[in-house]
């Protein structure tokens, strides 16, 4: 049966759906995003790898984050700049299963290790003389070990799920990169058990640590209002806005995307909001912790004095 078909060797990522000045205009924005995406998050690497007070376990958690971000960027971004540069889109059928692949493991690790800066934040706030005891660099380890551990297991089970059905046309993805939903449309055989995976994942790894965080917030705003001291429980509010700032704009999006209908009409609205993770993300994240953490400011600043001095 399978010998009938001719294989696909190679998929066209459609991209977005505009004509070549504008996909020219796309390409200098978004090179000047994905600039600007590796800078931030290299400065954000090396202020907690340079100032001693950052080497918390709440930076310790920021620094995968950033590392994440970068991933993401690296991984998604040059292809799509390669493709807006050029009439011909293609990209080869190994090459899209490996950006797939590793762009899993990122977006589902990320999920992880934002959970975990929540569970961060609570001990730091609700349980805070035991701290160190709680958030000891072995348990901050083993946090992250497991959370990269999750975000391998379930992309190397979407990949291999993805990888023993037959692709014999068409070939072209709708989409600006090697999405997992965009690639399932293009087999050639039922995709029920794939679509069913990938909707128990999303519940496991979104509504799941949306949950948990949900909760911890909740005690944590229960133990910021009991503080007496105005200045303290600014001080509470502060280290847990940024956190939840991303929270918000990485879960929010990643619900449109994924665990809404499928539908044709909002395709190209997807096709946007994606985006969001290989470009966007990686370039608010350094922006929101810098900007609303006063901790990073003061290393920022100190680094510059440092500069100015040699």
């Amino acid at each position: 049966m399978r010998s009938n078909h001719t294989w696909v060797t190679e998929f066209i990522l459609l991209g977005f759906n505009v004509n070549a000045d504008m996909e020219l205009l796309l390409c200098v924005i978004f090179s000047l995003f994905f600039s600007f995406s590796l800078l931030a998050n290299g400065m954000i690497l090396g202020l907690i790898w340079l100032d001693t007070r950052l080497q918390t376990p709440m930076y310790f958690f920021l620094t995968h984050l950033a590392v994440l971000d970068l991933s993401y960027a690296a991984n998604i971004v040059p292809n799509i700049l390669v493709n807006l540069a050029k009439h011909e889109k293609t990209i080869s059928f190994p090459s899209c299963i490996t950006q797939m692949f590793f762009f899993l493991i990122f977006a589902d690790t990320e999920c992880f290790i934002l959970m975990m800066m929540a569970y961060d934040r609570y001990v730091a706030i609700c349980h805070p003389l035991q701290y160190t005891v709680i958030m000891s660099w072995r348990v901050c380890t083993a946090l992250a070990v497991i959370s990269w551990s999750c975000g391998v297991f379930l992309s190397l089970t979407h990949t291999l799920l993805l990888l023993r059905l037959p692709f014999c046309g068409p070939r072209e993805i709708n989409h600006t990169y090697c999405e997992v939903l965009a690639v399932l449309k293009l087999a050639c055989a039922d995709t029920s058990i794939n679509e069913i995976v990938i909707l128990s994942a999303c519940v496991f790894i979104l509504v799941g640590p949306l949950s948990f965080m949900l909760v911890s917030y909740t005690r944590i705003l229960r133990a910021i209002l009991k503080i007496q001291s105005g200045e303290g429980r600014r001080k509470a509010f502060s280290t847990c806005s940024s956190h939840l700032c991303v929270v918000g704009i990485y879960f929010g999006i990643a619900m449109l995307v994924y665990l809404n209908p499928n539908s044709d009409q909002l395709e190209e609205q997807q096709k946007v909001l994606a985006m969001f993770y290989g470009l966007f993300n990686p370039m608010l994240n350094p922006l929101i912790y810098s900007l609303r953490n006063a901790q990073v400011k003061s290393a920022f600043y100190k680094v510059l004095q440092k500069t100015r001095a040699t």
